[in-house]
């Protein structure tokens, strides 16, 4: 799992972790019971305060995606991917119905929207 932190992302730096490691189980790239680095370890290798891995952390184990052992570290949780994807999708669909709102407000047509979405998805 590779997490990357954007200074030009409109997300806090703990929103980019938390949603970065969600989509890394959604896509079977952590698999339940793995091991999470350390709260301390991570902020290092982003070059971020441990505070804000912490805040991510925190997030995520209250979302029953990662676990807490005592003396031990974080893993992650065993857990209906799907659920998860859907929450995601959830997400994202709030996310366009503002995108779209500024875009018709803007005065861009549904066809010069599809195209849009389909030149930003052909570029990732």
């Amino acid at each position: 799992m590779k997490i990357t932190i954007s200074a030009n992302s409109a997300l806090a730096i703990y929103e980019q972790i938390v949603s970065q490691i969600k989509d890394a189980v959604i896509k079977k790239e952590l698999a339940a019971g793995e091991a999470m680095p350390s709260i301390r370890g991570l902020a290092k290798d982003l070059s971020v305060s441990v505070i804000t891995t912490k805040r991510a952390y925190e997030e995520l184990e209250k979302e029953g995606i990662i676990q807490s052992v005592a003396g031990k570290g974080f893993y992650v949780c065993d857990m209906n991917r799907e659920i998860l994807k859907e929450k995601h999708t959830m997400q994202l669909e709030a996310h366009f119905e503002q995108l779209v709102s500024d875009a018709k407000n803007a005065g861009l047509t549904l066809e010069q929207i599809i195209d849009l979405v389909s030149v930003l998805y052909n570029n990732q």
